[in-house]
């Protein structure tokens, strides 16, 4: 490349600069305003220089002229008083646009039966767009589908209208005038019309027998597994027959999702350029759905979620920074259902003739300030936001807005990526839904000051797998020490057992899932299988000459409150929960730890290590959010739902506005699964660790064994007694530890050297020195 060519390029670039810096709204607005009022006149001329006696603008048009030069006039007028202008919204032009597209479709359509294409050079029919669209639309859908679909875009632009202009101020009125009900669900309804016109646009191309579609006001749209997981194979390794409206919905339902949700469509085309994604695999739990409880059994979830005075803030965090010397721009605003996050983009600063952009720490340090400017409780922080070019202030809304599971449950998030043990978290700061699949956790640890929403949140865990599996699938060991937040599920199929409230039977489960863990890795390594999945594709098949075998079910550990157990028993607890989480996880077992104390002593540095994924609400102090989650941020949580959440496969911390489960909605979840339990007797049933609880006293007949084991060794290790006495390793941990009370053998060394051996037969006179350390 040539000298003159780079310096050419420079001067592109400082000119493309110069203009975007020294660019006006107002100068854009005022040439609007001049080019619709110019346009007008050509109106008020008539056609009297056009051969088909209409102006060239009623040609391409039609009888909507008026009105887009109108719309023109008034943007125009609205980008010069700028704010002046009041409640006005980017959208309010795409919605007006498309109010007056559709429109002229419309009235193609409505006066033309059959497809022609003799063009509207005279601005009838909606002059040349309404010719244009409507003839494409007509050919390839026919006129009342068509027609259907160009009312239903229509009324989007209708609503996008109203939604960012002033008129969004005479909605309650209307609504009062024509006796809307408050509680009136929307989203229901466009789903159900959305439903009716695909299925009225893939009629005439359908060729075979179809089953006709049930009709009138009772229809239900098919659900999201049925639409979707029809033809790939279920868990068993059968492959499921394709309903019969699948073929002729599944195409026209993603192209009116498409031209109904534009967003989605421009990102889809973004990523057509970029190397696809593999689609997390979508299981069905073995249960049939109509086993499964419905969510008509929770609340409804409002699901708008708007600060109303996130204009005004946003001039303050401006003007804040301003005054510290520190220029910013607010590019960016989202809000959710408790705090609204303002993305900032930093500005140049002028020093000696330099201009120098500003730094991130330095607004990152202004945090109180901007508190105290906003008159909020806390501000918290995020620089950078995670893929996006500027930072994050998340500033608490005025009036916040409950979040509750069925909206969650019933988002397109929580069906295409929840996976197998779909957990439904929140809403995050922009108002979208939070899903993680616990299988990829895959194990949880929870902790915040008393109040945060803990407790909440292991009702929420506990409910949204309740409503995707069965007893048969799913299995729960269920720990509260508290003894008054879980004791509510007891009597339902999927609990292994009470719900533990004595500590001292808490040693018995967590050694029964050890042996649980050992014989299933047993089992997988006779198959040749690698984990749980591989096994349950497994047993769904066939076996020549031998029995098929049984899936097998996941397990949750959930504990409500570590600390009270690592104050009786600390290093038992802490050894068997670690070597649970480091191998449980191939067998299907998962661990979901909850604490209120928050220090070194309870989440201690092995746990932490073993626990990738952390959830931390509101906290005291600094430091307990550094215990928690290595990082600040946690204090500056506003309580109530309101949480951080560290996932193993996101860099930055998430917010999440958590949801709420009442105690209505637990009973009667609770309620569905106890009248479907098998056994009338299922709370007197014993626990399965009950009989090991006795093994685990009886264990002075194994102390002589291991004395006679380590006989005339010089030192000896817990694997050692774990092979030569055949015994598990809690077990043979456990005897290490009273030979050592005994005075057998020495503390550990460290390093794999084992433990010295104290007491050592010289003679036959001192044998009776063993028999009496063994007493």
């Amino acid at each position: 490349m040539s000298r003159s060519t780079k310096i050419d390029q420079s001067t592109l670039g400082r000119w493309f600069y110069e203009l975007q810096e020294n660019f006006s709204v107002e100068v854009l607005g005022l040439l609007l305003f001049l080019v619709g009022g110019g346009f007008g006149l050509t109106l008020l001329r008539g056609g009297v220089d056009s051969i088909y006696g209409v102006p060239w603008i009623v040609t391409i048009c039609g009888w909507t002229a008026p009105w887009l030069l109108l719309s023109m006039m008034i943007m125009g007028a609205v980008f010069m008083l700028g704010e002046r202008a009041g409640h006005w919204g980017v959208e309010a032009i795409v919605g007006i646009e498309l109010l007056l597209l559709t429109l002229q479709i419309a009235t193609f359509l409505w006066n033309n039966d059959v497809v022609t294409w003799q063009a509207r050079l005279d601005g009838a029919d909606g002059g040349l767009i309404g010719w244009s669209f409507g003839t494409l639309l007509l050919a390839g859908l026919g006129r009342w589908p068509a027609l259907a679909l160009d009312i239903l875009l229509g009324c989007i632009g209708f609503l996008l209208t109203v939604r960012y202009t002033p008129l969004v101020y005479l909605a309650p009125l209307l609504a009062e005038i024509l006796a809307i009900p408050a509680d009136f669900d929307m989203t229901r309804w466009t789903d159900r019309i959305a439903t009716w016109l695909t299925w009225l646009a893939a009629r005439p191309a359908v060729s075979q027998p179809t089953a006709t579609l049930p009709t009138g006001a009772n229809f239900v749209p098919p659900a999201a597994d049925e639409w979707e997981d029809a033809e790939g194979p279920n868990d068993y390794g059968e492959p499921a027959p394709p309903p019969v409206y699948q073929r002729q919905a599944a195409e026209p339902n993603a192209a009116v999702a498409a031209s109904a949700n534009p967003r989605p469509a421009k990102s889809a085309r973004r990523n057509d350029n970029t190397p696809a994604k593999k689609k997390p695999v979508r299981r069905k739990p073995p249960v049939a759905p109509g086993e499964l409880p419905a969510l008509d059994l929770l609340l409804a979830d409002e699901g708008v979620y708007r600060e109303a005075n996130a204009r005004e803030t946003q001039q303050l965090i401006e003007s804040t920074l301003e005054d510290f010397n520190v220029p910013v721009r607010v590019v960016h605003v989202e809000s959710g259902p408790t705090v609204t996050q303002f993305g900032v983009e930093p500005l140049y600063l002028e020093r000696a003739g330099q201009r120098r952009k500003v730094r991130v720490n330095r607004i990152v340090s202004l945090a109180d300030d901007l508190s105290l400017a906003l008159a909020v409780p806390s501000v918290r922080i995020e620089a950078p936001v995670p893929g996006r070019p500027y930072v994050g202030i998340e500033v608490p809304n005025t009036e916040k807005v409950v979040v509750s599971m069925r909206g969650v449950l019933e988002s397109k998030a929580f069906q295409q990526e929840g996976g197998i043990l779909p957990l439904a978290l929140g809403r995050n700061t922009s108002g979208g839904p939070v899903v993680m699949d616990l299988a990829r956790a895959p194990h949880m640890l929870i902790a915040g000051a008393t109040g945060a929403g803990k407790s909440v949140c292991i009702n929420t865990i506990i409910v949204g797998l309740l409503m995707r599996h069965g007893p048969e699938s799913l299995r729960f060991v269920l720990v509260d020490p508290k003894m008054v937040e879980l004791p509510g599920y007891n009597g339902i199929p999927h609990l292994l057992g009470k719900v533990i409230t004595e500590v001292d039977q808490v040693m018995g489960a967590l050694t029964w899932l050890l042996l649980q863990m050992d014989d299933r890795y047993q089992l997988f390594k006779s198959l040749g299988v690698r984990n749980i999945d591989s096994y349950n594709a497994l047993a769904g098949k066939k076996r020549k000459g031998e029995e098929p075998l049984a899936p097998l079910p996941y397990i949750v550990l959930i504990i409500d409150e570590l600390a009270d157990l690592m104050m009786t028993a600390a290093d038992d607890i802490e050894r068997q929960i670690c070597r649970l989480a480091q191998m449980a996880r191939a067998t299907g077992i998962h661990l979901i730890l909850a604490t209120q104390r928050p220090s070194t002593d309870v989440v201690t540095g092995l746990i932490k290590a073993n626990f990738p994924t952390r959830v931390a609400f509101a906290v005291t102090s600094q430091i307990d959010s550094r215990v928690i989650l290595d990082s600040p941020g946690a204090e500056r949580l506003l309580g109530r739902g309101d949480m951080l959440l560290m996932r193993p496969d996101l860099a930055k911390l998430q917010r999440v506005q958590g949801c709420l489960v009442t105690d209505p909605e637990i009973n009667a979840v609770v309620n569905f699964w106890q009248e479907r339990s098998d056994s009338e007797d299922e709370g007197a049933k014993p626990p399965p660790w009950a009989g090991l609880l006795d093994q685990l006293d009886d264990e002075d007949g194994l102390i002589q064994d291991a004395i006679d084991v380590i006989r005339d060794m010089e030192s000896c290790s817990t694997s050692l007694l774990q092979r030569k006495l055949r015994v598990g390793y809690p077990k043979a941990a456990r005897l290490m530890e009273q030979l050592e009370a005994k005075g057998v053998v020495g503390p550990d060394q460290g390093g794999g050297q084992g433990r010295p051996i104290l007491l050592k037969r010289q003679n036959n006179e001192e044998e009776d020195d063993w028999g009496e350390a063994a007493e």
